[in-house]
């Protein structure tokens, strides 16, 4: 199943799929990185090409920064293969520290110092994409216009994106900008269900209680924003973890992912992933694991025709109640 994503028309050969890597580094804390640590980051980036999957996402805060700096002594040692790779991070969550709280910080000299960290950590001198990781409500939307510019002319960032933004801050931030926002990451997955429930619930009271933006689908649609699902294999929700203490709907939802994976033929995790890819708005799931083996079962996804019937049987099963 070929799919063409809203993100190939900013950067050539993308994966329909993305590796999570907030997995490298040994974990949060404090430990130094150690030779295991590089061997799985290795045995990650391995994985992923050889299941047809080249971006890799990091954000400057998984494992203290470990993540990143683990992933680096692997091009440090194989050079060649920064040219194989889509490298993607996130900047703008500050962890408490002697100056203040756990904060978010999207002035100019934080973007671009967080970028030199982030390049030196990965051992690039540029990155393919840069989000914002989670909005700033104290964000100046020259101020990053210009810490943008900056980057891209200074040729240390290629394009932008953002996480965890609703529409209206995509456009109004957008306003200020010279060049595309190519991404947003969002929480999208089997077991939240709020960007789809946010869309058929107009005048129904649904069993969904999120806040998910009920324009941001057609929004990023309309402006070729590739939207990004972090969390899409629900932890493994469905696909082999224990749910005999889960509600009943979840228990269902959970067979019922193990029959059609039965029918065609494919892992569990490739119909979770399956679910998120037959959305018209060709979703760009992130996964999640340094599994391997978890890894290629989702990969199998892209070879599934889920059709209409069965991805509404997942929807209703998993929301737990019939549509309106």
């Amino acid at each position: 199943m070929n799919k063409t994503i809203p993100l190939s028309r900013h950067i050539d050969n993308v994966s329909p799929l993305v590796i999570g890597c907030m997995g490298l580094g040994g974990g949060w804390n404090q430990n130094p990185i150690n030779d295991a640590d590089i061997k799985q980051a290795h045995q990650l980036i391995d994985t992923g090409l050889e299941a047809g999957i080249n971006v890799f996402d990091h954000a400057d805060i998984y494992t203290f920064g470990k993540a990143e700096q683990v992933f680096g002594k692997v091009l440090q040692q194989r050079p060649e293969l920064r040219e194989q790779l889509i490298l993607q991070s996130k900047c703008g969550i500050r962890f408490e520290d002697e100056n203040g709280p756990k904060r978010f910080d999207f002035s100019k000299t934080w973007i671009q110092q967080s970028v030199d960290n982030i390049l030196k950590r990965l051992n690039t001198d540029k990155l393919d994409i840069l989000m914002l990781h989670r909005p700033d409500p104290l964000m100046e939307v020259e101020e990053v216009a210009e810490a943008f510019s900056e980057l891209q002319q200074a040729g240390k960032v290629a394009s932008f994106g953002v996480s965890n933004m609703h529409s209206t801050q995509l456009a109004f931030l957008q306003s200020a900008l010279d060049v595309p926002l190519v991404s947003n990451q969002l929480e999208l997955s089997l077991s939240r269900l709020d960007w789809l429930e946010q869309n058929i619930n107009t005048n129904v009271y649904g069993p969904q209680n999120g806040n998910f933006d009920a324009s941001m689908m057609a929004y990023c649609q309309q402006h070729n924003i590739q939207i990004q699902a972090w969390g899409s294999l629900s932890q493994g929700l469905f696909t082999g973890q224990d749910v005999s203490q889960q509600p009943q709907h979840i228990q269902q939802t959970a067979d019922l992912v193990a029959r059609l994976a039965n029918d065609y033929q494919v892992s569990r995790e490739a119909i979770v992933i399956a679910f998120l890819l037959r959305h018209p708005a060709n979703i760009q799931p992130v996964l999640g694991t340094t599994n391997p083996a978890r890894i290629r079962a989702c990969a199998q996804a892209l070879n599934i025709p889920l059709s209409r019937e069965h991805w509404y049987s997942l929807y209703v099963s998993a929301r737990g109640q019939d549509l309106p």
